[in-house]
């Protein structure tokens, strides 16, 4: 089985967002964060994580991208735990057996996106289009090319065919370019 987890290629996730998800978290899409939310009135991070974050389940921290990784039915059922128990201290859950049922669709979710090879790096673009949230999700290859001279120049898009609402630069965010 395959799950995804949190990666950090560099340090732009703790400047594009409130709070940066760990490297090595177990992730999930985290839209359900948003469901009682107007994403026009969020706050610019808030606005960036809505748009482009994974959630860590871990520290409810977000990440612009995630690795697919080789999970085991241990580490599984770990992460619904987490995830269960998140849902009832953050996202109001009446109750650890209703939380449990909804980390478990959770799960089951973030790996029903890991069907490319282990070590694929994913992203995700999020909006909203008449009140409901829609994703779509990327998987970042490396290229056949010569060896890269930065991060994101070996990365080929794996089905790419909706073009993003927004579009972030991670690069001049990284710098302190908030234009």
């Amino acid at each position: 089985m395959k799950l995804l987890r949190t990666i950090r290629v560099d340090a732009s996730d703790t400047f594009v967002f409130r709070k940066a998800a760990e490297p090595g978290e177990w992730a999930v899409s985290g839209a359900f964060a948003f469901a009682r939310v107007d994403p026009e009135a969020l706050e610019r991070k808030a606005r960036t994580a809505f748009c482009a974050g994974f959630l860590g389940i871990g520290s409810l921290g977000w990440s612009t991208l995630v690795q697919i990784v080789e999970a085991c039915e241990e580490d599984r059922l770990k992460a619904i735990d987490m995830l269960a128990a998140q849902f009832v201290a953050h996202f109001g859950a009446p109750d650890v057996a209703t939380a449990r049922l909804a980390a478990e669709e959770e799960i089951a979710f973030a790996a029903s996106l890991c069907d490319h090879p282990t070590g694929t790096l994913a992203a995700v673009s999020r909006r909203c289009v008449n009140g409901s949230i829609h994703e779509i999700f990327r998987a970042l290859s490396p290229g056949t090319g010569a060896m890269p001279t930065r991060p994101f120049d070996f990365l080929e898009v794996v089905g790419d065919d909706e073009t993003p609402a927004e579009h972030i630069d991670l690069a001049k965010l990284a710098k302190g370019d908030r234009s």
